[in-house]
């Protein structure tokens, strides 16, 4: 039974944040370059600041409550969805997945666009009707206590919300970061019901045994594979490995979290090292303040965790065979090419390089990624 849904922060939660930003202890700042070993301490003390004395959390509250949201059990779990009709003759429903260390608050620019292209110049013939969950264990889909979920998982758990809950037949997929994983593993193990998968992340394994070296777009990200795995994925071990003992930390203070979660948005964003020439403070903070008011940041951990000591979602040997489109924006974390992607994605309808955007493309490129979801699922609407 589907239950309507408002996010209500309570006032008492608002005063024990406002306390704990107020009584931060803040390291040194290491010697050197500013961000040359993690989140500068200088400007997060400006963040931690404008987070206390100016940041207006019942804004974004309420800008997220104007989407239509519900709750509904599934899998031992309350799940929470946006589900926004489109406005069009027959909007195709659209499954919008987002990843770590993201949330639902990551699609507030996007989802307009797909569910009323008119309004930005668009065609009402391309509207989407548009289901954007929390992924389980994310925000408003995490309780103290509840199972932890794995990519399989949580793609068993979408087919059922989108076909048994709501009642579609078949429905299109679009996501980055673990939401392109859900959706590919959505396409690989459903694809009667999967109309396409729509990227902007490949979640390929990144397995440099993988390359071939002979291919000079493989040996090119061969380099790029070797400098993510050797500089980037610190975090990815952590909480694969102890993601329990991370979450006590991040669980208890604001600041902690928020230095853990902006460090990414600045590393895998296209700002070129200044973080608020894409992303403003309040962007940056509703997404956190919903971590942080939730309490989801240690059960967020756990894909990672279920990468680490399981099979790769997309096993080896297997394909997805429905319709893939892909993006790939220049400040990508990794961006394997193409004869690579093909190897798992035998029918690769679309493949667009993009001038500008990195991993949040959702945020960082609202329009642009519009335009391609549309332009990818045009011509599969009616099949």
């Amino acid at each position: 039974m589907q239950t309507p849904f408002q996010l209500k922060v309570p006032e008492d939660a608002m005063i024990d944040l406002r306390r704990r930003l107020a009584q931060t202890r803040f390291p040194d700042q290491a010697p050197g370059a500013p961000w040359a070993y993690g989140t500068d301490a200088t400007w997060l003390r400006e963040l931690v600041n404008y987070w206390l004395e100016d940041f207006d959390w019942r804004a974004h509250e309420a800008a997220l409550n104007s989407f239509p949201q519900f709750t509904v059990p599934l899998a031992d779990i309350n799940l929470h969805y946006l589900h926004v009709p489109g406005k069009g003759p027959n909007p195709t429903p659209l499954l919008l997945l987002h990843g770590w260390p993201g949330s639902v608050f990551e699609f507030m620019d996007l989802i307009p666009r797909l569910t009323d292209p008119v309004r930005f110049g668009g065609d009402a013939s391309d509207s989407f009707t548009v289901v954007a969950p929390s992924l389980p264990g994310f925000g408003m889909s995490f309780q103290p206590g509840q199972p932890r979920f794995s990519v399989e998982q949580m793609a068993d758990v979408f087919a059922s919300l989108m076909t048994d809950v709501l009642g579609y037949r078949r429905f299109a997929t679009q996501g980055g970061d673990w939401g392109a994983s859900v959706a590919s593993r959505l396409g690989m193990v459903y694809p009667e019901e999967t109309i396409g998968v729509h990227l902007n992340l490949l979640p390929l394994r990144r397995d440099v045994g993988a390359i071939n070296e002979d291919n000079p777009a493989e040996l090119a990200y061969l380099a790029e594979l070797r400098r993510w795995l050797h500089e980037e994925t610190g975090y990815s071990t952590q909480q694969g490995t102890r993601p329990q003992t991370l979450a006590f930390a991040l669980t208890d203070s604001p600041a902690g979290l928020a230095a853990w979660i902006v460090e990414k948005m600045r590393s895998w964003s296209d700002c070129h090292g200044e973080v608020e020439s894409v992303f403003t403070k309040d962007q940056l903070l509703a997404n956190i303040s919903l971590y942080w008011f939730t309490g989801a940041i240690g059960s967020s951990f756990w894909p990672y965790y279920a990468r680490h000591h399981g099979p790769w979602p997309l096993p080896d040997g297997q394909t997805v065979d429905v319709p893939m489109g892909y993006c790939e924006f220049p400040a990508e974390i990794v961006r394997p090419p193409r004869s690579l992607a093909q190897r798992t994605f035998t029918d690769i309808r679309r493949w667009t390089v993009m001038p500008r955007g990195g991993h949040f493309a959702a945020m960082e490129q609202p329009e642009a990624l519009a335009k391609e979801i549309c332009a990818f699922y045009r011509p599969l609407r009616d099949v």
